[in-house]
């Protein structure tokens, strides 16, 4: 079943208005994560888009990635709880809740004025060119899952 397009400006706002329910005591359902770790382990996804700041993976890691873990990550199926996730996903330490609330709300607003356009064809770091289906399904099914995560 397709998810719904996080390129639109109402999937967008439903998004944030469950972001914006989160508190930094805001427990999880289910995995390790505190609700400010979360967030910033969201941002990453952004993060390798628009910032210069994670390593790329090497040829042979970006096959691997290609192969094996590209269909789950852009594919239809949702995630399953307590997945295991790449190490520079792993977020450990204290973080600014609400720096982190803000910066993924900026960085999902910003991915929502760019537009399906201009994530069709675009180059993943991990995964190669995508096309927009794939885009939206990486962006929504990762947001929505640790939403649920948090029971928002």
């Amino acid at each position: 079943m397709p998810f719904p397009n996080i390129f639109t400006k109402p999937v967008t706002d439903e998004i944030i208005q469950r972001i914006s329910k989160l508190t930094p005591d805001t427990q999880p359902l289910w995995g390790k994560m505190s609700a400010e770790q979360m967030l910033a382990h969201c941002n990453v996804s952004y993060e390798m888009i628009y910032e210069n700041i994670h390593p790329k993976p090497n040829a042979f890691m970006k096959f691997i990635l290609k192969t094996m873990i590209k269909n789950k990550v852009t594919g239809e199926t949702p995630f399953p709880h307590s997945s295991r996730t790449a190490p520079q996903f792993i977020i450990t330490g204290t973080k600014d809740f609400e720096k982190e609330k803000q910066r993924l709300i900026s960085y999902i607003n910003k991915t929502q004025e760019l537009g399906e356009s201009h994530f069709d064809k675009k180059e993943s770091p991990s995964f190669g060119p995508l096309n927009t289906t794939e885009w939206n399904n990486l962006f929504y099914k990762h947001l929505d899952h640790h939403l649920q995560q948090f029971g928002v």
